[in-house]
């Protein structure tokens, strides 16, 4: 339930700084650009159908696929989820710094041709990709796998939504209890730790399928400590991948997933530095 909400608020927060910025933009502009407000709400509208119709093809094929073809689409669905979240990473490291600016030039543009279905299209865009990616990431942790979603499940993902607009009402305040880009640099971190736990249990579940060597079955038993089949031991398993037992494979596993996150992480800080040198220049 708590990997939920963490993947429900860290998304939906991304999301109403999306629409906030384009928002505060066309409200605050003159008559023309107030007309394409109902544009943006109509681009809003499309981009939570297209997240939501995504959900429901996944729950789909849970129904249709049985045996071991729906383990595989699982482990997949996994890693691809997985790969997702390091790239929405990248991608922050590499846009945020002006994606404010990106969307008010192409809100512009979009106001100066009046094109207002192009505004439409601009917040689809960006409200599908942010909520196909909370699907991806859901259905990852295990969010409607068994082809139903439990009343808990449905509970997590309204705390999350509840928990999104106070962060954001209170970023919106000025930063003086905290700021968008200290947000933004804690939540990347805590979303690197959950990739690493969505790759473990990938690991995990290729080992099952005998796809993976284990090399040697169990290093060492940390279950008295912590018990990664408890309720908390889980909950820190899936944001962190820990194991208790682990395989001598879901430790290579782990160091190479953060060997290869900081390799693309320092490349996408540098060359978002460089670019935000040149344009100051």
């Amino acid at each position: 339930m708590g990997q939920v909400m963490f993947i429900v608020w860290r998304e939906s927060v991304e999301a109403l700084l999306v629409v906030g910025i384009l928002y505060a933009w066309l409200k605050n502009g003159d008559a023309d650009a107030r007309r394409g407000v109902p544009y943006l709400w109509g681009g809003v509208a499309l981009g939570i159908l297209a997240a939501i119709g995504l959900g429901a093809a996944l729950v789909g094929f849970t129904e249709v696929l049985s045996g071991d073809a729906q383990d595989y689409f699982q482990t997949g669905m996994v890693l691809v989820a997985c790969v997702l979240i390091v790239q929405m990473v990248l991608w922050m490291k590499r846009h945020g710094r002006t994606l404010k600016r990106e969307m008010e030039e192409s809100l512009e543009k979009s106001t100066r041709d009046a094109n207002w279905w192009g505004v439409t299209i601009l917040v689809a865009l960006a409200i599908a990709r942010e909520g196909s990616e909370t699907v991806i990431f859901l259905y990852g942790l295990g969010f409607g796998q068994s082809g139903h979603v439990d009343a808990s499940q449905y509970l997590a993902v309204l705390i999350g939504l509840a928990l999104a607009f106070l962060t954001f009402y209170l970023l919106q305040l000025g930063g003086k209890i905290f700021s968008w880009r200290h947000f933004f640099r804690i939540t990347e971190i805590m979303l690197l730790f959950l990739g690493a736990g969505l790759f473990q249990t990938g690991v995990d579940k290729l080992i099952d399928k005998e796809i993976l060597p284990t090399i040697i079955d169990q290093m060492w038993n940390s279950s008295a400590i912590l018990d990664d089949s408890s309720t908390f031991g889980s909950l820190v398993a899936t944001l962190t991948g820990y194991r208790a037992h682990p395989a001598l494979m879901n430790l290579i596993a782990y160091a190479a997933y953060w060997l290869v996150a900081w390799f693309l992480v320092r490349r996408a800080t540098g060359r978002a530095g460089a670019v935000a040198n040149r344009k100051a220049a």
